[in-house]
């Protein structure tokens, strides 16, 4: 019997969980947080004083009361990638499981990071897994498949089952022209689907939008446009970005190098993140950079930068999405004594992720930058995610027996539905599936 139950992220973007059953074996896959929820529930409080009820209740966690039938089954905990809404809720959710955690040498560096910063107890064993790569544990076979994205080493999490492979893929995207690491492993999707697979779980984000997602390299190349192709002279560079894009940052030095600029990450995530990187070798910006993480070192250091060295540097800092208790943020408003000069430039290598919370605290950052003169350079990004022909490629390679949309709101999973009909699926094998349901498979 093959049972697949939808614990979270099947209503909304975010707050991912699924857990799967394999006879009497249970394998969970990702345990996230909603970030808006957490951080209106925890906002500047000590996060050990939040309860996991008070968390569940605010919807800031999934609640897994719903696999409560399922628990003394649960032989793995399987992570796709080091994002929040993939696993934030990990220590909060995953102590009450006797399984291991399962994840890439980055994904398993960034969450140790989280506990140990946050000195959260987490008592289930590590275990690292390779992208392409697979473990068996309790004689049910894990594979981790390579799956380009917006952070190193994300994977789609295949499952073999008697009735053929269960494949999980969210986040993904299929570039062929990463900047930082293996494009995604086509090859073995192939394979996989000539040997059969019963169902696919997919991100449904951008499935609306009928184009391929364009590859990282275009936007090296449009920072590479406002960075080379922009006179900057004598004037600051700020460039924020997700702190988890490696990628991203990757280019930023090089442009910086070819600047002639001195390069600065300022701010916790980007600390967190990096040094992740730095530890397990897949990048070194501790040697390209200055590298900042706490709040009196930034302070101390931007209130004595020197004015006369404003042309010489570039500032990476966190506020992509006007959080305010980021660095840029806490610029903006005045709470650091640093200022921006005229004609300095604000870069934002990203998009407003759209919640009515950034939406409304990006648009205050903005109109407060702008009130100071700063040179405004927004949307120098492209997705992380798949859109409609990436999910076409997939299922093709793929070619599942069931099909089930996941990762996104009720629209962005109907698109994806529309896809699969498009695509001659029956509507009796594309499964639409909400939070806290389940189904049988065969």
């Amino acid at each position: 019997m093959v049972e697949i139950r939808a614990v979270s992220g099947y209503e909304k973007v975010g707050r991912n969980m699924t857990a799967l059953r394999v006879g009497d074996k249970v394998i969970i896959f990702d345990m996230g947080i909603d970030l808006e929820n957490y951080i209106k529930l925890v906002g500047e409080d000590d996060i050990s004083k939040i309860s996991v009820k008070q968390l569940r209740s605010a919807g800031a966690i999934p609640d897994d009361s719903f696999l409560e039938d399922w628990k003394d089954m649960v032989k793995a905990i399987v992570i796709t990638h080091a994002h929040l809404d993939h696993i934030g809720a990990v220590p909060f959710l995953a102590s009450k499981y006797n399984a291991p955690i399962i994840a890439t040498p980055y994904t398993i560096e960034v969450l140790k990071k989280i506990i140990k910063e946050n000195h959260f107890k987490v008592k289930n064993e590590f275990k690292v897994l390779s992208p392409n790569s697979h473990i068996v544990i309790d004689g049910v076979r894990i594979e981790f498949i390579n799956a380009t994205h917006s952070t190193p080493q994300t994977v789609m999490i295949s499952v073999k089952t008697p009735q053929g492979y269960v494949v999980y893929a969210n986040d993904y995207k299929l570039d062929h022209y990463p900047v930082l690491g293996r494009k995604t492993n086509i090859k073995r999707l192939r394979e996989m689907g000539d040997e059969g697979v019963l169902a696919l779980i997919v991100d449904s984000t951008r499935a609306a939008e009928s184009r391929k997602t364009p590859s990282e390299t275009v936007a090296r190349d449009m920072l590479r446009d406002v960075l080379l192709g922009v006179d900057h002279r004598g004037k600051l560079i700020v460039i924020t970005t997700f702190s988890s894009h490696l990628a991203r940052l990757k280019s930023i030095v090089h442009f910086s190098k070819l600047l002639n600029r001195k390069l600065v990450f300022l701010g916790r995530s980007l600390f967190k993140y990096c040094t992740a990187g730095d530890d397990i070798n897949i990048s070194k910006f501790s040697n390209e950079a200055k590298m900042i993480g706490y709040g009196n070192k930034i302070k101390r250091f931007l209130e004595k930068f020197p004015e006369h060295e404003r042309g010489n540097y570039i500032f990476v800092m966190t506020g992509h999405q006007g959080e305010p208790n980021s660095v840029l943020s806490k610029i903006a408003y005045g709470k650091i004594k640093f200022h921006f000069n005229e004609g300095d430039a604000v870069i934002f290598s990203c998009r407003v992720i759209p919640t009515e919370t950034n939406i409304e605290n990006r648009k205050r950052l903005e109109e407060k930058l702008l009130s100071q003169n700063v040179r405004l350079f927004k949307d120098i990004h492209v997705s992380g995610h798949a859109c409609k022909e990436d999910d076409r490629d997939l299922i093709n390679a793929l070619r599942p027996k069931f099909i089930i949309p996941s990762h996104g709101s009720k629209d962005m999973r109907s698109a994806l539905k529309k896809l699969a009909v498009e695509m001659r699926y029956s509507e009796n094998r594309i499964i639409m599936m909400n939070n806290h349901t389940g189904v049988k498979l065969d």
